[in-house]
């Protein structure tokens, strides 16, 4: 049996960690906000994507294998769905219209965080079909929205999604920062 770790060598990492954010709790101030929505968004630094590519796997991806971001500077968005403002499903039955239409919110979505396209680290595209044609399809879609930046994507093929009639949805986690004017995507 290993002996357990004595409590300094645990808790030290961890003071280390958050000892900027509990210092000025500790001296009765409350802690500076670091997200954008509606608090100290000129605190947020900009610090761009770094895409990750690797001479050991296949080179012609049309992706980054991987991006990295400094520690506390991520955004996390939820997947935006093909919806209108009135929460209705847009452009029921077609993959590519949909695919547009969850690019323009993922894009908004982003904007308010302080963020833009460039700024993604990696995407999730989950498409409701079984068959490539509708996958291939979508993610010419999103493909084109992203331009150059080519950050790290997983594709999938989904059973069913949240909204009755919803084809597609688009997740991201993305660096915090000033957005880099990215282009807006055209709704359908």
């Amino acid at each position: 049996m290993l002996p357990a770790p004595t409590l300094p060598a645990l808790t030290l990492p961890l003071l280390t960690m958050l000892a900027p954010m509990l210092a000025p709790m500790l001296a009765g101030r409350p802690p500076k906000p670091v997200c954008r929505a509606g608090l100290a968004a000129e605190k947020i630094q900009r610090m761009p994507a770094h895409l990750v590519r690797s001479d050991t796997l296949y080179a012609a991806a049309p992706y980054a294998y991987a991006s990295v971001a400094p520690p506390g500077s991520l955004i996390f968005t939820a997947g935006a769905c093909p919806i209108d403002e009135n929460g209705r499903v847009t452009a029921e039955g077609d993959y590519v219209r949909q695919a547009a239409d969850a690019m323009a919110n993922l894009v908004t979505a982003l904007a308010a965080a302080g963020a833009g396209l460039s700024d993604v680290l990696k995407s999730t595209v989950y498409v409701a079909s079984a068959d490539q044609r509708d996958l291939h399809a979508v993610w010419q879609v999103v493909r084109s929205q992203f331009g150059a930046h080519d950050a790290p994507s997983t594709l999938l093929g989904v059973t069913v999604l949240g909204y009755a009639g919803q084809l597609v949805e688009v997740e991201a986690v993305a660096t915090a920062g000033a957005p880099a004017r990215s282009p807006e995507p055209r709704r359908s």
